[in-house]
């Protein structure tokens, strides 16, 4: 399953065959147990999210909440996404050296960690970097990479000229 259409996390959990919900639920209560104050559990994007509600910060640039975690089971493997890593280098670091100390590999892109089995994760180091970012730090550095982004886009345009 890339994508889900289910509407709660329990429908989308009840849609996957029970290997693949044992293992995402096991990783799913180590990011609950650690998620800072201020975020929900959603759906949203066929997948559970872990954001920050619109009411709370509504200046996103899609007009939809902003995502800090996430967690799918994709067509080839499982994943969890955290966005704090792809916002913050240090964060990503820990992540890679916590892997390394657990013996466990790393299969990373800019903000996705894809495993097969919760075993293949050092579900600790899963939990400090869920636990890592408090929505007012997150919104810190979402807003200076947007900043960034728009600075980007117009020195590009002027080039262009």
């Amino acid at each position: 399953m890339a994508t889900s259409a289910a509407a709660t996390v329990e429908e989308y959990l009840a849609e996957l065959p029970a290997p693949r919900r044992a293992e995402l639920s096991r990783v799913r209560e180590v990011i609950r147990r650690n998620l800072p104050r201020g975020y929900v559990e959603e759906m949203g994007y066929g997948m559970i999210g872990y954001t920050l509600p619109l009411d709370r910060y509504p200046d996103t640039y899609n007009g939809q909440p902003l995502c800090y975690a996430g967690l799918a089971a994709q067509k080839n493997h499982l994943a969890v996404y955290l966005m704090g890593a792809y916002a913050d280098p240090r964060l990503e670091k820990a992540i890679a050296d916590g892997f390394r100390k657990a013996g466990k590999k790393l299969d990373m892109g800019k903000s996705c960690i894809r495993f097969k089995a919760a075993d293949d994760l050092p579900l600790d180091v899963i939990g400090k970097a869920v636990a890592a970012l408090p929505p007012d730090a997150f919104v810190k550095r979402y807003e200076k990479a947007r900043t960034a982004a728009r600075a980007k886009k117009k020195t590009t345009a002027r080039k262009a000229r």
